[in-house]
């Protein structure tokens, strides 16, 4: 692996926020609290974490505090763009980049490593509503110009990142414009960025994780495990339902629960050498704080079953 920085021993698992019900500017639901959802992933037995949105640990300073009270690592944070609207748009996104960094510097910082800014396209509300759209259905794909553009911005983000002192990935994503394998290729061969393989997005846009990763490993230096039901995005296609946040909260389940051969993937990977973060993802709704008990049970479960699996492909 070219792009991945390698420990001599296996993979560190980590968990994300978005785990708690915490993503977007609302960050997460009622009394959501940045030290109560940490305090549950190291009770759990997880390395690490993703940052939440902009903020949502506090300050710079707050967020590199918290997470080594708990002692956990930053290992990264999610930063999505809204590639295909304007430039108005774009610098508000940037402006968030840029505070992401800053928290993400100061806890290397603090407790050391090289966090990775992992980019995302944010998409439209076309693609939204329209989901795992077929390959050769190109109606809502970005355009020759659309595709220059995106390197383009991908570049002076990789740059952002860069002044900080950080690695950056591209993050496939379900209803985006960097959704089905052929837009990944697109992407790699337009810009020199690292991918973070979602084994999960991939598989619910057509892809096969394994394959994805066979033709794709040198790019690859990070990884987000989640088990999915496909038939809710299956049954959201066919109502052509519209509230795209409402029915994603059903598609994540506990591993062992769902649809893709994790255990499969992880023989793959692990074969070839990779040493990186697996993090755990779990998305779900707003979750409020007094429910925290009962996520972090799951989460501690999804560790254990992970762990094992990695433990027998090591």
């Amino acid at each position: 692996m070219t792009t991945s920085e390698h420990t001599t021993t296996g993979p560190r698992l980590g968990n994300a926020p978005v785990s708690y019900g915490v993503y977007g500017e609302g960050a997460g639901g009622d009394g959501a609290s940045g030290d109560a959802l940490l305090a549950s992933m190291a009770e759990a037995g997880y390395a690490g974490s993703e940052l939440g949105p902009p903020g949502f640990f506090g300050t710079p300073e707050e967020t590199a505090t918290l997470f080594a009270r708990h002692g956990l690592t930053a290992v990264g944070a999610y930063i999505p763009v809204h590639y295909a609207l304007g430039d108005d748009v774009v610098a508000y996104d940037m402006r968030r980049m840029e505070q992401t960094c800053r928290e993400l510097a100061a806890c290397a910082e603090r407790s050391g490593g090289r966090p990775l800014a992992i980019l995302a396209d944010e998409g439209s509300q076309a693609l939204l509503e329209n989901p795992a759209r077929a390959w050769d259905d190109r109606s809502l794909a970005l355009d020759e110009a659309g595709w220059q553009r995106l390197a383009r911005l991908s570049g002076r983000a990789v740059e952002l990142a860069a002044s900080y002192g950080l690695r950056t990935s591209f993050h496939p994503h379900i209803s985006t414009y960097v959704e089905s394998p052929w837009e990944v290729d697109r992407l790699l061969d337009l810009t020199e960025v690292g991918l973070t393989l979602d084994i999960a997005h991939l598989q619910l846009a057509g892809g096969d994780p394994v394959e994805c990763l066979r033709n794709w490993r040198e790019r690859i230096n990070h990884v987000h495990v989640k088990d999915v039901d496909t038939d809710v995005v299956r049954r959201a296609k066919a109502e052509r339902r519209k509230d795209f946040d409402t029915w994603w909260a059903e598609v994540c389940v506990p591993f062992g629960k769902g649809d893709v051969d994790i255990d499969a993937f992880l023989a793959e990977l692990l074969r070839g050498g990779y040493r990186d973060w697996l993090v755990v993802e779990q998305d779900r709704a707003p979750t409020p704080a007094d429910h925290y008990p009962r996520v972090a049970a799951e989460q501690a479960a999804n560790h254990t079953w992970l762990a094992a699996k990695v433990a027998a492909h090591s």
